[in-house]
């Protein structure tokens, strides 16, 4: 395994433990860039217009859209950090 892979994993379970919960707009940031990393472009259906919080999350990820999924890694490493530190 790779060290960004286990900087990435490490930064997963980091975030998890925030002392504070950060606003929406930062926690889709986080999710965006996590599901970036972990996947890649974002797939599937977007859902449906009355599932905000699910089309909120999609259209994240689909601005990321064409983002390298280690470049997306090292952006959600040091967002975590930013926001641990």
């Amino acid at each position: 395994m790779s060290d960004l892979v286990k900087q990435f994993e490490a930064a997963a379970e980091a975030v998890k433990s925030l002392s504070e919960r950060p606003d929406n707009d930062m926690l889709l940031r986080l999710y965006a860039l996590y599901k970036q990393g972990a996947e890649g472009d974002v797939s599937g259906p977007k859902p449906g217009f009355f599932d905000f919080v699910g089309t909120a999350k999609y259209d994240a990820w689909a601005k990321l859209a064409g983002t390298d999924q280690a470049e997306a890694k090292e952006k959600y490493i040091a967002l975590v950090k930013r926001l641990t530190g």
